[in-house]
């Protein structure tokens, strides 16, 4: 692969890495918040706020649940296999560090020819 972010090739299967890092950070969010609502229920005194709070924790477990169920079709996510999440994991971290090393502000910004057909071209 070469470096050059506005080269098409460059462009392969970015689609479904970026679904996948959109999961991986929506189910972190949904973690982060059943531990806060959760941190939230100990600290309340009220009988009608722990009753939302706990309605809320409920339906924060249940998109977690959903969103790891979704991400483990998708197989996005090995939680019972560390071996296969060790190589995603891994094809992760390699994707960061080619991103990292790519010229995101090359000088040259012409790619006049690159592509088969103009944009006016049907």
């Amino acid at each position: 692969m070469n470096h050059d972010y506005l080269d098409p090739v460059n462009s392969l299967h970015v689609p479904e890495m970026a679904d996948m890092t959109f999961a991986v950070d929506f189910l972190l969010r949904a973690k982060e918040g059943v531990r806060n609502i959760a941190a939230a229920l100990t600290e309340t005194a009220s009988p009608d706020v722990r009753a939302l709070l706990r309605k809320q924790l409920m339906e924060g477990v249940s998109l977690h649940q959903q969103i790891t169920e979704l991400m483990i079709d998708k197989k996005w996510f090995h939680p019972y296999e560390l071996t296969e999440q060790y190589q995603l994991d891994q094809l992760s971290a390699n994707n960061t560090i080619m991103v990292g090393k790519m010229n995101l502000f090359p000088a040259e910004t012409n790619r006049k020819g690159m592509f088969d057909r103009t944009p006016d071209e049907h």
